[in-house]
């Protein structure tokens, strides 16, 4: 029996819409993750694949379905989620702060290597408002690996991004992952971020094919 990560079995979502019949954005989606595996969910603007991101990481209730995963996820949005008064490396460190047995020492140090591995060593001080949009990407990637998640969900890591910063994320993005047992789930509508991935799955109607 193989090893996953990551599995889902007949996830289903309907959402309730006034006066009219409900809408049923997933009808049935099964797939699984082996540890180390990138996959990539592509698919048409609305056709569900944040939605289904969100209950992979338990952001949000199926109808009905089951998904197991491991207890330590890393996420990364496409509006980056930055909180604003707090600085580049107060942003990455915000989820360790639940794990109350680790010392603020090797949390700091791992905080601040991701972030001189992202090209953000010298900006650890500075605020998401003096950051350019690609910057904010490189945080909020950093972020997501802070707490050696087994799993990274990222959700149009691109999408708010120019071309050319965009391939630039994705490079990071391909940096930090190699030599690592971390798997990936990224959800977008680039041909070029699908790429980076070992498989590429499209949502329509609702199932994964």
């Amino acid at each position: 029996m193989s090893i996953v990560v990551l599995g889902a079995i007949d996830l289903k979502k309907r959402f309730k819409v006034p006066g009219q019949r409900p809408l049923e954005v997933l009808r049935g989606v099964n797939f699984s993750v082996r540890p180390g595996e990138k996959v990539a969910i592509v698919g048409r603007s609305g056709a569900g694949k944040s939605t289904l991101l969100n209950i992979l990481g338990g952001l949000e209730r199926p109808t009905s379905g089951t998904v197991t995963r491991p207890a330590n996820i890393g996420f990364v949005f496409q509006r980056y989620h930055l909180m604003p008064e707090l600085t580049v490396l107060e942003n990455v460190l915000l989820p360790t702060m639940a794990a109350v047995h680790q010392a603020d020492g090797p949390r700091t140090r791992r905080a601040t290597d991701l972030l001189e591995r992202v090209g953000l060593g010298g900006r650890l001080k500075h605020l998401p408002s003096e950051l350019s949009g690609g910057e904010m990407q490189r945080v909020a990637l950093a972020r997501a690996l802070v707490t050696e998640p087994e799993l990274v969900l990222a959700d149009e890591p691109t999408g708010n991004l120019d071309a050319l910063t965009g391939s630039e994320i994705l490079r990071v993005l391909q940096d930090l992952s190699v030599g690592s047992s971390v798997s990936l789930v990224l959800v977008t509508h680039s041909p070029e971020a699908a790429a980076i991935c070992d498989r590429i799955l499209t949502l329509e109607n609702g199932v994964l094919k």
